[in-house]
């Protein structure tokens, strides 16, 4: 590392040489070494210029190494830990290990792009350690653009530890740092031992946060959504939100008739709007609500950020800004932080850079941070991003805003995430009925004896002359406020609007949606997606099926599964509705039967058919995601809450690949309207199927879903035809309100032969929940209920074998449950007298628990289950075997005892 450590004159009087002749070939650094000087020799200079000596050389080469090292490393030096004292010295920043010595220190060397052209060693070395050494320690040397790499240097040399704050502005640092202070105390008087996770320790993210908001808005941004944890979310929620304190008060006091922004949560994770008249203009202010899975919520805020984005258009980025808050402990080990900072430039998924704060406490919960990661710093991860980092002494409330500014200003203008680092302890325990000296006592022994930051700060302001009385006052002015709150009642509280869900109600309703399309709308439309552009060469095989399904619809049989669901977006397309796909392998299917998007194999360029369907007001959007599903779902689950305009979907691979993003289905998809009253429509595709695949991709675990099923939370559907795809996609749009919606998608039957549509069926109708066999139903007397692929195996069983008198019921809709539909298609059943439950999926897991009890109600009793035996997989790894079970359960259903 370094700037040449070791050079011989030789080697100097070579690289001379090339610069004089060949200056291109030569690196940055030492072009711009050259520059200042010629090199002397013994026969003197080429140029005429002054003679230098080899040993000058090789000392002006050290200062431009150690000026390196210094911008590399010197955050190892800075001092920015409260609880620790300061390191004095590092063996790689000596001048020993540069080849200089303390005689060096009076002579002057040239410095060009750095504080003037030329400056003694002690200056510059004064410069170096105060701008990377003081109460701000940066790294950026790990950013390959050289343009943001001396962009940064050009702003942080040499006064990057201290901004230059007006008295008025300094008065306001304080009053902040005295609010979130006493709110805090304030609420541990009046409520004492109630869980609040406290922000003392941690004060200076009020101002802040306050700081950042305003620059941002100087620099064009008018919406800023932030996801956080619950440590310091009431503060931040009064401070920042302005949501009034009494308010807050009520919610400790569990006044439920005066709920802040939704119910059916604790009050540290609750979520609020607020709008900011700031200097730089007005700006929208969202707090994401969120669960204590941590840092569930980041791809959630980036998901609503890039639905707000889509919907300005050009230049949003620059408008909308996501701002994510850390813990130390979870921003290093929680893989979701990783997963999301992933996302940032991914053309699917990227929001013009994310602004991170990493609050520092320096232990996570009771696990100190030796014990909670290998690397050297919390911040760590997002190095893979190429983030500028600035580590910031929490204690120094304005080397704090400064780093926020130029963190705001370098997002601004590179469109990447930056990453504020603020290295501060935790006063208290991980709660407030948490004894942290149990676990950590040399640590609490010395945040004991800290003062805190707003006395602090409040003496510096003093000893730099401003008037005690003039502070004083700002406390009481403070205290008068939270008294007053404190003794009055809560004060209502008008949501803000929500334009794009102003046409959207609450509550489920399981009237029938008109959702048939004219069959001449429908061939038009075919006839338009299987046409491609002039000279474009697809894959032979890729235009046979384009062809295929024009030809199916044109024809009007014969629709296949990817063709219904084609067109089924086109005519949203054609309405004006937006749709959004976004998964691994998403394009083209994981099952090669969708191909949204068609490759030139000449020019591996992609062509999506669907885009010219679109009217002017709607988008078609397809995106092969990154390798993981946490932070994808998550992602795409933010945006369908911003954008209920739009059909939004995420697929896996198999059904089973879900489970990687349980914490977003469990905490968000399944309750998220219960908890914060926030809507979604989001649509999960999940391929469901025994097809002797092994336990990894058979099961999507119906099971799962059904239990989570409650309140009308969600829409569990398992169709078995390709109209019901196309009547469900087009339900999820036209229906008045908003439910997530849980689809288990085929695997073999995208080819099945009989699983295919008339265009009858898709231009007359609509989703049925319940499909019954339209046979002669007087002679039935068995009747053998299922869903979803099964449904085939049993149809195809019963007409090879001849089998008569037994009806197929299908539930299509699984949950909210379909009774009376199902009840009404068994009693067209009157001499029916055995009754049977089908199921591919083990006797523990599928749908089998759940219809249990409901079809014994409609019954009378309960119906045979028929199916696999319990299993601890979800399935067999051997193909014979699996192929056995299926045979064995498909035959047990139609005997006759």
């Amino acid at each position: 590392m370094g700037f040449l450590e070791s050079i011989s004159p030789d080697w100097l009087e070579q690289q001379y040489a090339l610069w004089k002749r060949s200056p291109e070939q030569l690196s940055e650094q030492w072009r711009a070494f050259f520059e200042g000087f010629e090199l002397g020799s013994a026969e003197g200079t080429e140029s005429g210029g002054p003679a230098v000596s080899v040993e000058e050389v090789r000392k002006q080469a050290a200062v431009q190494s150690l000026i390196h090292r210094y911008r590399e490393i010197g955050h190892l030096l800075a001092c920015t830990d409260p609880l620790s004292p300061c390191k004095l010295d590092h063996p790689l920043l000596s001048l020993a290990a540069v080849g200089l010595d303390q005689g060096d220190l009076d002579k002057t060397f040239h410095v060009q792009g750095f504080l003037k052209e030329s400056a003694t060693l002690k200056e510059i070395l004064g410069v170096l350690r105060s701008t990377y050494c003081g109460s701000i320690g940066v790294e950026f040397s790990h950013i390959n653009d050289p343009e943001a790499r001396q962009w940064l240097i050009d702003r942080m040399e040499p006064t990057l530890n201290r901004g230059t704050f007006t008295p008025e502005e300094r008065s306001g640092i304080l009053w902040k740092l005295k609010e979130a202070a006493l709110f805090e105390r304030t609420l541990q008087k009046k409520f004492p031992g109630q869980t609040r996770f406290s922000l003392e320790g941690g004060d200076v993210l009020v101002p802040l946060l306050a700081q950042v908001l305003r620059h941002a808005a100087t620099l064009g941004v008018t919406d800023i959504v932030i996801g956080m944890p619950h440590r310091g979310r009431l503060n931040v929620l009064a401070s920042i939100f302005n949501i009034p304190y009494q308010n807050i008060f009520a919610d400790f006091a569990d006044n439920f008739q005066h709920g802040v922004v939704g119910e059916g949560d604790v009050k540290y994770h609750k979520g609020a709007s607020s709008v900011l008249n700031l200097p730089g203009g007005k700006v929208h202010l969202t707090l994401a609500p969120n669960p204590s899975h941590l840092e569930a919520i980041d791809p959630v805020v980036e998901g609503k950020c890039r639905a707000r984005q889509d919907r300005i258009g050009a230049g949003a980025d620059q408008r909308v800004m996501p701002v994510l808050i850390h813990g130390d402990a979870a921003f290093a080990g929680q893989g979701v932080v990783a997963e999301t900072l992933n996302l940032s430039q991914l053309a699917g998924y990227r929001t013009g850079g994310t602004f991170h704060i990493v609050l520092n406490n320096q232990v996570g919960f009771t696990t100190t941070s030796a014990e909670a990661r290998s690397t050297l710093y919390a911040t760590d991860p997002a190095k893979m991003i190429q983030a500028p980092i600035f580590h910031v002494y929490g204690d120094d409330p304005e080397a704090v805003l400064h780093a926020g500014m130029l963190a705001a200003s370098y997002r601004d203008r590179f469109r990447v995430d930056v990453v504020v680092e603020v290295i501060c302890y935790r006063r208290l325990g991980h709660n407030e009925g948490d004894e942290p000296f149990f676990t950590q006592p040399l640590m609490y022994q010395s945040i004991k004896l800290r003062p805190y930051l707003h006395t602090l700060y409040e003496t510096e302001l003093v000893r730099d002359g401003f008037p005690p009385e003039d502070l004083q006052a700002i406390e009481a002015g403070v205290a008068e406020c939270l008294s007053h709150s404190a003794e009055s009642g809560p004060l209502p509280v008008q949501p803000l609007p929500h334009a794009t869900w102003s046409e959207i109600h609450a509550g489920y309703t399981a009237a029938p949606v008109q959702t048939a399309v004219d069959a001449e709308t429908l061939k038009g439309l075919a006839e338009r997606a299987a046409k491609l552009p002039e000279g474009f060469h697809p894959h032979p095989k890729v235009q046979a099926l384009l062809e295929k399904r024009r030809d199916a619809i044109v024809k009007g049989e014969g629709i296949d599964w990817g063709g219904a669901e084609s067109l089924a977006y086109a005519t949203l397309l054609d309405e004006g509705t937006s749709v959004r796909i976004s998964g691994q392998d998403v394009r083209r299917g994981t099952f090669s039967h969708r191909h949204a998007a068609i490759i030139d194999q000449e020019t591996g360029e992609p062509f999506y058919p669907l885009d010219g369907l679109a009217s002017a007001k709607a988008t078609f959007r397809a995106y092969d995601s990154m390798l993981a599903e946490f932070s994808v779902m998550g992602f795409d689950y933010g945006y369908s809450m911003e954008a209920p305009e739009t059909l939004t979907i995420w697929e896996a691979q198999y059904g089973d690949f879900a489970n990687g993003a349980q914490v977003i289905i469990d905490q968000f998809i399944c309750c998220g309207e219960t908890k914060w009253e926030r809507m979604s429509g989001l649509v999960l595709f999940l391929p469901h199927g025994y097809e002797g695949q092994g336990a990894e991709h058979s099961s999507a675990r119906i099971e799962r879903f059904l239990n989570l099923a409650a309140c009308d939370n969600m829409q569990l559907v398992y169709p078995t035809s390709p109209a019901q795809l196309f009547h469900m996609l087009r339900r999820q749009m036209k229906q008045p309100f908003r439910k997530p919606l849980i689809v288990f998608t085929p695997k073999s039957l995208l080819r099945h032969p009989r699983c295919v549509a008339s265009i009858e069926q898709l231009s007359t109708g609509s989703f049925q929940p319940v499909i019954a066999d339209s046979q002669e139903r007087s002679a039935v007397d068995s009747v053998l209920i299922c869903t979803g692929k099964v449904y085939y195996d049993l149809l195809e069983r019963r007409e090879r074998d001849g089998i008569e008198g037994t009806a197929l019921v299908r539930i299509e809709q699984l949950y909210p449950f379909p009774e009376q539909q199902l009840a009404e298609a068994l009693k067209g059943y009157p001499d029916a007298t055995r009754f049977r439950w089908v199921q591919e999926e083990p006797y523990n897991m599928g749908a089998w628990k759940f219809m249990r009890s409901k079809l014994a109600r409609i019954l009378g009793g309960e119906p045979r289950y028929v199916g696999r035996a319990e299993a601890a997989s979800p399935a067999s790894g051997s193909h014979r075997q699996d192929r056995a079970e299926q045979d064995r359960l498909v035959a047990e259903a139609f005997l006759k005892h």
